[in-house]
């Protein structure tokens, strides 16, 4: 009965991390280009009795072993980059990448750091900057003056001026892939940072390379399926309540020989 409460024990352990990141996803049903988790489950170590395959006689052998599971553990969690729905806004700063990419972020340290989110803004001086305030890398700084501000799927910006009807060519902004994204660090803030398990970024121009065009007055949303994370919730729960069940069981089962022995 002993190795069966310290088995649901690490049963409840594992449910519980993976409400944790039911939890997580749904809080973040509203968070623009959020990527949802997943978590990875493996079995922890067997101990063998009897070896598969081992001599039963000199002419046979055990066409199956005794071997006893220790539990379960999370191994890990999967960032899925699966795309989100494009929501059209009517901001021309909000930004979204229709296909696979990044946009860059300079932080304040000057690491670089990589965002799917693509609500910008303006700071003081001009800068397109996140909600944070980092800068957009390469930087891109519009004109105190600037009429309009126009994004190509391209990435080419401009801009047009008092007097100056023809466009003004302000730059492009550039976006970066990886060979894989699932390897990307989460860091928060919608940022992510690279890895040695990522690969190196692959910068391009939005729209060539397999990379994916930028769309102007858009923003892409979370991917999170409401409906699927309540009911991986309902699976979570009734998981916990059976691994519960057979510590009760265990329990119980203690309990009868402790007062009938």
């Amino acid at each position: 009965m002993q190795p069966a409460l310290w088995v649901s024990k690490t049963g409840l352990s594992a449910q519980d991390m993976q409400l944790t990141t039911i939890s997580n996803n749904l809080a973040n049903v509203s968070t623009v280009g959020f990527k949802k988790d997943r978590a990875e489950f493996e079995d922890l170590l067997y101990q063998v009795q009897r070896q598969p395959g081992g001599q039963s006689s000199q002419d046979t052998t055990l066409p199956s072993g005794l071997q006893l599971g220790t539990g379960v553990r999370v191994a890990g969690t999967q960032k899925i980059f699966t795309a989100g729905s494009l929501q059209t806004t009517d901001q021309p700063l909000d930004l979204a990448i229709n296909g696979r990419g990044f946009f860059q972020i300079l932080t304040p340290d000057g690491t670089i750091a990589y965002t799917r989110n693509g609500q910008f803004h303006l700071n003081e001086d001009g800068d397109v900057v996140n909600v944070n305030g980092h800068p957009l890398e390469p930087g891109i700084t519009v004109p105190e003056d600037a009429l309009t501000f126009t994004v190509g799927e391209d990435g080419t910006v401009t801009v047009t001026t008092p007097g100056n009807p023809a466009p003004q060519d302000l730059g492009q902004i550039q976006v970066v892939d990886f060979i894989n994204p699932g390897g990307l660090q989460a860091i928060g803030n919608n940022l992510f940072l690279e890895t040695g398990s990522s690969g190196a970024p692959r910068e391009g121009v939005p729209g060539e390379d397999g990379l994916g065009r930028l769309q102007q007055n858009t923003l892409e949303n979370s991917n999170v399926n409401v409906v699927e994370e309540l009911v991986n919730m309902i699976t979570t729960q009734r998981a916990y309540e059976m691994n519960s069940k057979v510590i009760s069981t265990a329990d119980s089962m203690l309990q009868f020989v402790t007062q009938n022995l």
